[in-house]
């Protein structure tokens, strides 16, 4: 009986005692210098100017992430890569399964409001911040 007592006074105590540990955060993210707002009279409401944009180079902790965005009829229609890390295989493989990904929401919802892909946090965060940097070149 003192032994059921023992260890359920010293298991109860070391669950309190992981409980109240904190959790690990994961390291920020680099972030690029903010684009400085484009000067101009565009309307609200007035459509984002077709065309191609490059947005901006962004450094990530496994190599830089930059895109190209084309817009037709105010619409995001076409997503190229111009850069993602791809030092060693393993980066290949991570750009490889996310880009594809990232491509398809971003042209499902026209934009860059998307979701990163598990795995792929670094590249996927790059992606988005030069995405929104080149629909910002074009107003959108």
């Amino acid at each position: 009986m003192r032994r059921a007592v023992l260890t359920t006074a010293s298991t109860s105590a070391l669950v309190v005692l992981l409980l109240s540990l904190k959790p690990h955060h994961p390291a920020a993210l680099p972030s690029a210098a903010p684009e400085p707002s484009p000067t101009g009279t565009r309307h609200p409401g007035a459509r984002p100017a077709d065309g191609t944009y490059t947005g901006s180079p962004i450094p990530t902790r496994y190599g830089t992430v930059q895109v190209a965005a084309t817009l037709k009829g105010g619409r995001l229609t076409t997503v190229k890569v111009l850069q993602v890390p791809s030092d060693n295989g393993r980066d290949q493989e991570i750009a490889g399964y996310a880009v594809p990904r990232l491509t398809q929401e971003a042209l499902s919802v026209h934009g860059a409001a998307i979701d990163a892909v598990s795995g792929a946090s670094y590249t996927s965060a790059g992606y988005i911040q030069s995405l929104q940097s080149a629909l910002d070149r074009a107003g959108a």
